[in-house]
């Protein structure tokens, strides 16, 4: 009968480190849905910018202002007659406390 006991024993643990630790394992579970989460989120993000690229091939199809538009933004086009403007920003000095004098070595 002890034997029996001794051998229920094992087996039983031998099943929870399995549960615990082994494939299908709780902390595997739990270590596989949090990725589903995060791929799920990033899916979210794609479709949503599949969308915005979608609205703009159908805007680039459909006529030529949106052609004139990515024309003028990315290229630097302009039409006929039509005047440019660059307006240069100012570089910016770099912010320093007070300037000393060099030291000139005698």
């Amino acid at each position: 009968m002890r034997i029996l006991q001794g051998l229920l024993v094992v087996i039983i643990l031998g099943l929870q480190i399995r549960l615990w630790t082994g494939s299908g394992s709780i902390a595997e579970i739990s270590r596989l849905n949090e990725s589903i989460t995060i791929q799920e989120a990033e899916n979210r993000d794609l479709q949503g910018r599949n969308g915005e690229l979608l609205t703009e091939v159908d805007a680039l199809k459909d006529g030529t202002d949106a052609v004139e538009e990515m024309a003028r933004e990315d290229l630097g086009l302009i039409k006929e007659g039509e005047t440019f403007y660059m307006i240069v920003k100012p570089k910016e000095e770099p912010k320093e406390g007070p300037k000393e004098a060099p030291v000139s070595e005698k």
